[in-house]
């Protein structure tokens, strides 16, 4: 059966007091509303519709970031949740197949979640993701007769006794599109707070003699974000989720409070993390490498056998190949490590690539950047770099070579060539002792006032 997933997104979320709009706050480095495509893709829809409408144009850029092939349906009015679906009706106008409605502010659904609601689709006429909650609160309820669902009560229309219903509605909804889209062309908006409610559409189901059903799930894969405060709550369960995780699959991670990972983090077992390493979106780390203590790692790629760390930050475009040392205070972007190669302490490596075995001194940088274009420095195998090397791309340098400390180097080194470039010292007897007389007496005149 083909699936279309849609994917509500159209609010501007008041509570965040906020321009930008509620699903675009991130969680984990990613926009609530990817975290809902992700779980989504894992059904391999046929088609997959964000319906956006405040802040329109950046919902629909960061959807088309993660998936090119989305479509963006806008709903220029928020009536409900009802009225979100049924825009979508033209653009599913020939589609033949399930609809599961998700929602952009809610990102943790789990994807063995969605097939499980697949599958019942596949003997109910309209399938609801429910939960059972400690504290129902202001939830939608589901009312039951035995495994039917009969319908949705929403909060403000609940008598008392229903209020003490503790399985609550998601808002997560399957239905055959043709089905679908009847039930909501019957929803009205005479509720107390005039929207045209998604939730009706058991209710007006089973009147027409069509079956409903419920799926549950844990509670906390419904957690919907609607402010600040959810929010801090949704990056701290991520979190928790994913370091609980991490070290399942067999990864050390010394002090787990202090770890912070991307939603895309991929770690191999046998790499150790120390304390307070924060890895950004686009991270691959492999079997057995040491991240060392208050690293900061983004868009890079780590090989077996590597050490980063301490204090090291790997910025984008960074790939490490095996055994590679990156040390403390050491920036690396844009650049080729290769294996073997060794780059300690307090240096600068972008637009770069060194090749095997290469060691880097103290305090060397390589200056990519002329004010106007980015240039890339190419250092061969076996290098030796002496400390505070100025290397001024474009350059390259050969196998074999190395550089005398404090050179700066404006043309390329052959290989096996050792390059010094600093201007020639000069010793002046007693002239120290004569210059710091002279400011001293400089300072103190000028303390009495004296010009």
């Amino acid at each position: 059966m083909a699936t279309a997933l849609v994917i509500l997104a159209a609010g501007k979320g008041t509570r965040m007091n906020s321009d930008r709009p509620k699903v675009l706050h991130e969680v984990a480095g990613a926009p609530m509303l990817v975290h809902a495509m992700r779980a989504g893709a894992a059904l391999d829809p046929d088609r997959t519709i964000v319906v956006a409408g405040h802040g329109a144009g950046a919902v629909e850029a960061a959807a088309r970031g993660w998936d090119a092939e989305v479509e963006i349906v806008l709903q220029a009015e928020q009536l409900g949740t009802g009225h979100a679906v049924r825009q979508t009706r033209d653009a599913l106008a020939d589609f033949d197949g399930d609809v599961i409605v998700l929602y952009g502010d809610t990102p943790f659904i789990r994807p063995e979640t969605l097939s499980a609601m697949q599958a019942a689709r596949a003997k109910k006429d309209v399938v609801v993701l429910g939960f059972d909650a400690v504290d129902p609160g202001r939830y939608g309820r589901l009312k039951m007769s035995g495994q039917s669902l009969d319908e949705i009560i929403e909060f403000k229309d609940a008598t008392e006794a229903e209020k003490a219903i503790t399985l609550c509605n998601s808002g997560v909804v399957a239905a055959d599109a043709a089905t679908l889209f009847s039930l909501l062309e019957a929803v009205g908006n005479d509720n107390a707070s005039g929207e045209y409610y998604l939730t009706d559409i058991v209710g007006l189901a089973r009147k027409q003699g069509l079956s409903a059903t419920v799926v549950t799930c844990d509670e906390a894969e419904t957690l919907g974000v609607d402010s600040r405060a959810a929010l801090v709550s949704a990056n701290a369960i991520y979190q928790g989720r994913a370091r609980a995780e991490l070290i399942a699959a067999g990864v050390t991670v010394l002090a787990p409070d202090t770890l912070h990972l991307s939603f895309d983090t991929a770690i191999g077992p046998d790499t150790v993390i120390e304390p307070n390493v924060v890895f950004g979106p686009g991270v691959t780390v492999e079997n057995g490498a040491t991240i060392r203590a208050f690293s900061h790692l983004e868009g890079c790629h780590v090989a077996r056998g590597a050490v980063v760390g301490p204090y090291a930050r790997l910025r984008p475009g960074a790939e490490l190949s095996e055994d590679v040392r990156i040390g403390n205070f050491v920036e690396i972007k844009n650049a080729q490590i290769h294996a073997g190669a060794k780059v300690n302490h307090l240096s600068y490596i972008g637009d770069a690539e060194l090749g095997k075995k290469t060691n880097v001194g103290a305090g060397t940088i390589t200056c990519n950047y002329d004010g106007v274009s980015k240039h890339r420095t190419v250092v061969g195998k076996n290098v030796f770099l002496g400390s505070d090397t100025m290397l001024v791309a474009p350059v390259t340098l050969g196998d074999d070579s190395m550089t005398a400390t404090g050179t700066v180097i404006t043309h390329d080194v052959p290989d096996g060539a050792m390059a010094v470039g600093r201007t020639r010292q000069e010793n002046k007897p007693g002239f120290a002792r004569k210059m710091f007389e002279k400011l001293k007496s400089a300072k103190a005149r000028r303390e009495k006032g004296v010009k």
